[in-house]
């Protein structure tokens, strides 16, 4: 027999479960829900279907041919369909590259991870609190507290255009948090590691990427700027709300998905590094990431188990960034979907 407690606790489970579906968006219920297609092509097509202006995916599984995919429009107002190999503003999975070349510097005694804002910036001590606290290690591990640039009020309706500018959004301010005490994705501790790397080569660090990354894996369409690229050969990119294609403007790095793809199993496997470097990387970082500017949401992963590197670009966002949860359900259902094919 059921008790009294019982039933109680059913029903505030049952009003619980119902007032979450009722603040979830249901496209969100919808695209989980959903019938696992047998292809990814077919789940890009539901994801466009969702809302998604264009995707893109590529897929490279040890053993199997790879995979690369599309659906939607590259460029909407042309009515040009997506294609699988177009350059996209990879945003945040540039950290990955910032990450092995720092690691690269420090295997060449040319960085330190255990000198602090303090020893690089001496200027800054006194405007970043804990100046002479936080490592490089820290900050490349979002472990600083500094606070983070891109959080000040409507950053992204018309972003700062240089180092200067970003710092000046955080100066002053007080810490998130002691170093070292927690962790807090913040983009204020690449911007001052890219300017660490500058100083110490003493030209713009993405050479040094493009010298000891891209070249020495053939990465001939991974690009630091928009002012490398044909601006044809970009991805078009929509923010909910705002009625102009985002693709001219500035946000940094631009790959096509096979070229993010290579670099993600280079990372994975090792082949990237020089003997002793890759000790070094798998104590400061991680091995994928994913990125978000207006426009654009860029994942990169590897799956162990399916020897599977997945990358996925999305060419619409939103303010409440209910398309960034979508995206995540999307690739969740590619990675079963490879599932599936290797275990019919």
């Amino acid at each position: 027999m059921t008790s009294r407690k019982t039933v109680i606790i059913r029903i505030i489970l049952f009003a619980a479960t119902a007032i979450s579906l009722f603040f979830v968006p249901w496209l969100l219920v919808k695209a989980w829900i959903l019938p696992l297609p047998d292809t990814v092509q077919e789940q890009l097509n539901e994801a466009v279907d969702h809302g998604f202006d264009g995707v893109i995916a590529y897929v490279d599984q040890t053993g199997k041919p790879p995979q690369y995919v599309a659906a939607g429009w590259h460029n909407k107002e042309k009515q040009i369909p997506a294609k699988p190999d177009a350059l996209f503003k990879i945003a945040s999975i540039s950290k990955l590259y910032d990450a092995v070349a720092v690691t690269k510097l420090v295997d060449a005694g040319r960085l330190s991870l255990d000198k602090t804002v303090a020893d690089y910036f001496p200027e800054l001590v006194g405007r970043i609190e804990h100046a002479d606290k936080i490592t490089l290690r820290l900050m490349i591990q979002h472990r600083s507290g500094m606070p983070n640039f891109t959080d000040t009020p409507n950053f992204w309706a018309a972003p700062t255009q240089s180092f200067e500018e970003s710092l000046a959004l955080i100066l002053d301010k007080p810490a998130n948090f002691k170093p070292d005490e927690d962790y807090e994705y913040c983009n204020t501790n690449y911007l001052l590691i890219n300017k660490i790397m500058d100083d110490e080569l003493g030209y713009p660090n993405f050479q040094f990427i493009k010298e000891e990354i891209l070249t020495p894996l053939n990465l001939k369409n991974t690009f630091g700027s928009l002012k490398e690229v044909n601006m044809d050969d970009v991805m078009s990119g929509y923010h909910v709300g705002h009625p102009y294609d985002l693709k001219e403007d500035e946000h940094g790095m631009l790959a096509t998905a096979e070229d993010v793809g290579t670099f993600i199993r280079a990372l994975n496997d090792g082949s990237v590094f020089a003997e002793g470097e890759q000790e070094i990387y798998s104590s400061i970082y991680k091995y994928e990431h994913a990125g978000w500017v207006p426009g654009y949401q860029s994942f990169a992963a590897y799956d162990k188990d399916l020897d599977a590197v997945t990358v996925e670009f999305y060419s619409t966002t939103d303010p409440k960034l209910y398309n960034w949860n979508l995206s995540e359900i999307v690739n969740s259902r590619i990675v079963k979907i490879l599932e599936e094919q290797q275990n019919p």
